[in-house]
């Protein structure tokens, strides 16, 4: 089974542009669980500007699914990581002012900053992932870190599968075979979608999640939330 984790930022952002509580971001996180979403993903940004500190806590005391909660190791987040204790923390080198993930760690180059978060997080009992990009170094350093999984950053393969799909995966189907013979599992991310994902699903191996946001909630405005987490579903079963 390769779990899907529903990414809800983009509900919030929807609700913070008027105001109130409408759409419910927690009763979204708990309908998504029930349509079969295996984990609810959210990104608190210190601004935010989407996913609230009051909604993290309330979306951790109603799911019972797998909870991931990502974000740029800093003081805040480190905090609401000790306090609500998530299935998995996501580690994101994209500072504040950045307005969406969009590349891996420099993981040579903070390497003793994520031996000393991945240590912490660890005492916590949660299990890490961290955001890399699918190059050999980046994962034979991610091993040396102590993570329990890495994030593939899949913005380059959906940019470039339209053109040549086979081109597209080679280096993901590269990455995944180095951190699986590594011991690490494999997650992915960022612009997977219904054209592209089931592609990624038969060449990236082993796979044991993709996180999706954007492209699901842009989805599920023409088809339905219900609806559309189950087409996803069927691209990875």
């Amino acid at each position: 089974m390769i779990n899907l984790s529903v990414n809800i930022n983009k509900i919030a952002t929807l609700r913070n542009a008027r105001g109130g509580n409408l759409p419910d971001v927690t009763k979204f996180a708990i309908d998504c669980q029930k349509y079969g979403a295996d984990g609810i993903t959210v990104h608190p940004r210190p601004d935010e500007r989407h996913i609230t500190l009051q909604d993290v806590y309330s979306i951790s005391e109603q799911i019972t699914t797998e909870f991931n909660i990502e974000g740029y190791p800093d003081e805040r987040y480190m905090n609401i990581i000790k306090d609500v204790r998530p299935h998995q923390a996501t580690l994101v080198p994209d500072p504040p002012h950045i307005l969406t993930s969009n590349n891996g760690w420099d993981v040579n180059g903070e390497m003793d900053k994520l031996k000393r978060i991945i240590g912490k997080l660890h005492d916590f009992g949660v299990r890490v992932s961290i955001f890399v990009n699918p190059d050999e170094k980046s994962i034979i350093d991610a091993v040396e870190t102590g993570t329990d999984r890495i994030e593939l950053y899949t913005g380059p393969f959906a940019n470039d599968f339209l053109k040549s799909p086979m081109n597209a995966v080679q280096e993901y189907t590269r990455a995944a075979n180095i951190a699986s013979d590594a011991g690490l599992s494999i997650n992915a991310g960022h612009d997977l979608n219904l054209e592209n994902l089931k592609f990624f699903r038969d060449h990236v191996k082993p796979l044991a999640e993709v996180s999706i946001g954007h492209a699901l909630i842009s989805d599920a405005l023409y088809m339905g939330i219900e609806n559309t987490i189950v087409k996803y579903k069927n691209c990875l079963d």
